[in-house]
């Protein structure tokens, strides 16, 4: 489903990533730890083609998006979703307009339908609505995690989704998407600094320290 192999990173003249290897199935679910500052947001950023690798290749579902520094396919045309730390809802759409926001070239009723059935997968049916001020923290990021699977993405990096939370909070809505990501079979990265909520959150744990990925047993 997704290969990275032998990716190098260079970042304004400083080395980030060195030899950075990875292959996950469809479905699998990887957490990213490390230190601040060690790469593991710059890794979700070259997957998702917002920057240029160095060296390597990067291919998702048989389709190869970076070789040798050369953007191949676009950021916008990977496939890939992204859910960050602060939520990034539009305060002035209500949940509807946020989730069906990268679904306007589909008929209006095929947005609705895809939003009611996201609203199910997360467990919010019945707030289409409302405006993301009107949710709490974690309903707010679940909403964020249904606009981002909207597209139906191949790849789904989630940038320290949980981050904002107080621990109650985060250590259940960890488990909650978890178990949403799992029924939508979507293969996923999560980076956080967290090492229980990495063990708690994924099926694969790496580890980046000194510029390389090595895995947890």
């Amino acid at each position: 489903m997704l290969s990275v192999t032998n990716l190098s990173i260079t970042y304004k003249n400083t080395q980030v990533l060195n030899d950075f290897n990875l292959s996950l199935k469809h479905g699998d679910i990887l957490a990213l730890l490390g230190d601040s500052g060690s790469g593991k947001s710059s890794a979700l950023r070259f997957i998702a083609g917002l920057d240029t690798v160095t060296s390597g290749s990067i291919e998702l579902d048989g389709k190869v998006l970076s070789s040798n520094g050369d953007h191949l396919i676009p950021a916008e045309s990977r496939g890939v979703g992204m859910v960050f730390q602060d939520y990034a809802l539009f305060p002035h759409m209500n949940i509807e307009k946020n989730i069906s926001f990268g679904l306007v070239a589909q008929p209006k009723v095929k947005q609705q339908a895809r939003v009611t059935e996201l609203l199910a997968l997360i467990g919010l049916e019945g707030i289409e609505k409302k405006y993301p001020h009107q949710l709490s923290g974690g309903e707010q990021q679940r909403v964020a995690l249904a606009r981002a699977l909207a597209p139906a993405p191949n790849l789904l990096l989630l940038d320290e989704p949980f981050s904002s939370l107080d621990k109650n909070h985060r250590d259940q809505l960890v488990l909650q998407v978890r178990s949403i990501l799992k029924k939508a079979q979507v293969t996923s990265i999560l980076v956080t600094h967290d090492e229980t909520e990495a063990d708690s959150f994924a099926d694969v744990v790496g580890i980046i320290k000194n510029k390389r990925l090595t895995f947890k047993e």
